[in-house]
């Protein structure tokens, strides 16, 4: 297979000991997992140096939605990196990174997920690198730079934060679950999110609104909430979390979007999926 030619080849990273959770993957993704988590250590290195430094904050696609010079570097850091070591990969990233490739290996990069949160000094915000081989999303990274977490999975081995394996909650009762969600930055858009939110707030224990796509799917992953949905994402958004997600035991849907671009993204145990699927139909969130 072309992804396990490559991948042989470009990696510096150590692979992980015998011992570690990983150990009877093969080489090859173990090699991407490593070179994925360093990655994603090294861009949290960046956003710990950019607190110490005055933030250049710019706006995207609306008055609400910031970048920083922080999110650039990140994206910099991360992307010159794989281009010494892995010039044959493709790339996607959230700042402008983009790159066909020939080994059938593609990175998908948030450098900084939750830049508001970030910041206004909000505890809530990561790097996230997903890797797919031939299509296939296989290793999900996520560092909580905020506290410091590393969330990591590689699809048919499970899901660890420090090492540590996470596992969904097994919650079968909508009415008592605990529910995630986010919000996009345009305006009309919110409205209407928010109005879905007041229908689901009502048959639901309680929302939760984190800030950071990436990190409310592995808050799903450890069992911190019952489940999560969101609009108008894109791939670099859940990417990481869906496999983390995923998993630790998460079914993780992808329904077509009533209003905004692209599918939601909805995430829960498999027991609680059906019934969350119906609620936010029922207010208006999916086609």
């Amino acid at each position: 297979m072309a992804a396990e030619r490559h991948v042989a080849a470009g990696s510096a990273s150590t692979p992980p000991a015998p011992g570690s959770p990983w150990a009877a993957a093969p080489n090859h993704l173990q090699e991407l997992l490593s070179l994925a988590t360093d990655l994603a250590r090294d861009a949290g290195r960046v956003h710990g140096e950019g607190l110490r430094s005055a933030l250049r904050l710019e706006t995207k696609s609306s008055p609400t939605d910031l970048v920083s010079q922080v999110d650039r570097e990140a994206e910099r850091l991360i992307v010159e990196r794989l281009r010494e070591l892995r010039p044959d990969d493709a790339m996607l990233g959230e700042e402008g990174a983009s790159g066909q490739g020939t080994s059938g290996v593609r990175w998908v990069i948030d450098p900084l997920d939750g830049t508001t949160n970030y910041v206004y000094g909000y505890p809530a915000y990561a790097v996230s690198i997903a890797v797919e081989t031939d299509g296939q999303p296989q290793i999900g990274v996520v560092f909580d730079s905020s506290s410091g977490r590393m969330y990591r999975a590689l699809s048919g081995f499970g899901a660890f934060c420090d090492d540590q394996p996470i596992h969904v909650r097994e919650q079968p009762d909508l009415a008592t679950a605990l529910v995630a969600t986010g919000f996009p930055y345009e305006a009309a858009q919110r409205e209407r999110q928010g109005a879905v939110v007041a229908q689901v707030l009502g048959r639901v224990r309680d929302i939760r609104r984190g800030g950071t796509a990436a990190l409310d799917l592995c808050h799903v992953a450890a069992g911190h909430v019952d489940a999560y949905w969101e609009l108008d994402l894109s791939p670099w958004d859940y990417a990481a979390g869906a496999v983390i997600a995923r998993e630790a035991g998460a079914d993780v849907a992808f329904p077509e979007a009533a209003h905004g671009h692209g599918p939601a993204v909805v995430a829960a145990h498999h027991a609680l999926l059906p019934a969350l699927l119906g609620l936010l139909q029922d207010a208006g969130a999916l086609a």
